[in-house]
């Protein structure tokens, strides 16, 4: 049996590679790895705008490369992704800096010195693929002619390494103008201060970021120490794997965030989107969000309203990749089928307490029992084969005491209590929470004080004179009983003189 050689045509190959699927802000994500991974302290990227001319060029000071170093990482595939690495490394594929720049770029020019030694250069152009005579994978040495200045920074520097990229063919296309490069700037930081937000974080960092020539400030997805947050648990020790953690969190509704807060919160891709598993490795993410496959019955659970202040950070080391899937855009991640289980444990209880927590608009409601003490829910959610239905609770204090007092109007009141119950425009309410991303105002949010100082004082007057309680008594239920809780110092300030 014969064996042939079959390598592939560099050109064919090449254009191939730059339809990968990477965007500008991921591109550029993969060149911080390798920064990180040599030992830098602090990255610049710099966006130029030059029309046709335009350039982006980032400055690491990491150890830098030497000739022969620099070589092997601008060959394609220079590494096996099955070979074991430093347990700090954030590549795998030995593809990153070559797939991630030609797909935004057709020429790639790479600059780098070590401590001590002198400072090597090599291109490629893939509008000269294929044209040098004996060459079919023509890796030039220097810069392109005219770009030598570009690279010039690296000479004031004891070590490190500059990429540039020109031709920018796939950034600046037709219609492409200035103030798109701005909002292109803005993207670009934003998936920066989210993907790096761990390695960029606290007061001694280990990775400072400059976006032309500003500092990018970490996203924090989680809140982390947030007082309104409902959970933020332990770290959690994924068992029948190594180095595998999780850690389960629910942001606080937007109703206990200031404005800045809230926006910050939503994150790049907004509230929905951003909900779910947030897959690290090394503290870099690779994942922002989704949940990983799981589901109940069958069916997938989908990114919804409902569960949007649900996050659960998950940690893997980079030994995993393969067996997660880690794909070469760093993207996408399947946890082995062994782990699912314990996986659809944590995320179903952060999902449930982040639906109480929505539903109650920060809020969250212990389980049963723990608050038998406080005022009836207004509202009680009723479940069977024939759907969910919402009632009116007879037993709640302030309906209690009415339809004790009503006399010959209570069957009326009654009724009135049905109709409400029967036409809760519920479809009405979904499809203005879909549209406007939020649930209507309750929870006396927009009222005047005087509305709510109203309210109060019919409750308390039915917990003094219906209930039996004393005023103090009836003053503490209060104060536990939502959305009163948020207005204590009216609560205080009522007297018997007021049920009078």
């Amino acid at each position: 049996m014969g064996v042939r050689n079959a390598p592939p045509h560099a050109g064919s190959m090449l254009e191939s590679l730059r339809g990968l699927g990477y965007a500008p802000a991921t591109a550029l994500a993969d060149l911080v790895d390798n920064c990180v991974a040599a030992n830098c302290c602090e990255v610049a990227i710099h966006l130029e705008w030059a029309g046709p001319a335009s350039w982006v060029r980032v400055i690491d000071d990491g150890n830098g490369m030497d000739d022969a170093a620099l070589e092997a990482g601008m060959r394609l595939g220079a590494r096996d992704p099955r070979a074991e690495r430093a347990s700090s490394d954030l590549g795998r594929f030995g593809l990153g800096l070559k797939t991630a720049s030609f797909s935004q770029a057709r020429r790639l020019t790479v600059a780098s010195r070590r401590q001590g030694g002198p400072t090597v250069c090599l291109r490629w152009d893939l509008d000269l693929v294929g044209k040098e005579y004996g060459a079919e994978w023509p890796l030039f040495e220097g810069p392109s002619r005219g770009s030598e200045h570009l690279l010039a920074p690296l000479e004031q520097m004891e070590h490190g390494t500059i990429v540039l990229w020109e031709n920018l063919d796939r950034i600046v296309t037709d219609g492409f103008v200035a103030a798109d490069m701005i909002e292109l700037a803005d993207r670009i930081e934003a998936h920066l201060a989210m993907t790096f937000h761990r390695l960029c974080d606290g007061p001694r960092p280990e990775l400072r970021l400059f976006l032309n020539g500003r500092s990018v400030k970490p996203w924090d997805p989680f809140l982390v120490g947030h007082p309104g947050k409902a959970l933020e648990s332990s770290e959690y020790r994924i068992l029948h794997t190594a180095g595998v953690t999780a850690q389960c969190h629910v942001l606080p509704h937007r109703d206990m965030l200031k404005p800045a807060e809230q926006e910050a919160a939503a994150g790049p891709k907004g509230w929905t989107q951003q909900e779910g598993f947030y897959v690290y490795r090394n503290k870099r993410l690779l994942l922002s969000g989704g949940w990983l496959g799981l589901g109940d019955g069958g069916k997938l659970w989908p990114r919804d309203e409902a569960h949007r202040l649900a996050r659960i950070r998950l940690d893997i080391p980079n030994s995993a990749d393969a067996e997660w899937k880690i794909n070469v855009l760093k993207s996408m991640a399947n946890p082995p089928v062994r782990l699912r289980p314990q996986l659809h444990r944590l995320a179903s209880e952060t999902r449930e307490t982040a639906r109480r927590v929505f539903a109650h608009r920060g809020h969250v409601t212990p389980v049963m029992g723990s608050r038998s003490n406080d005022v009836a829910e207004t509202w009680q959610v009723r479940r069977s084969a024939q759907g969910t239905s919402y009632r009116i609770a007879r037993d709640h204090d302030l309906v209690a005491s009415i339809l004790e007092r009503a006399g010959p109007l209570k069957r009326d009141i009654l009724a009135l209590l049905r109709l409400i119950e029967e036409t809760v425009p519920v479809q009405r309410i979904w499809l203005d929470t879909a549209e406007d991303k939020e649930t209507p105002r309750t929870g006396f949010a927009t009222a005047p004080q005087t509305d709510v100082r109203e309210t109060l004082f019919a409750i308390f007057q039915a917990l003094v004179k219906f209930r039996g309680l004393n005023q103090a008594e009836a003053r503490e239920r209060l104060c536990r009983t939502p959305p009163f809780d948020r207005h204590l110092d009216l609560i205080s300030a009522l007297d018997v003189k007021d049920t009078e």
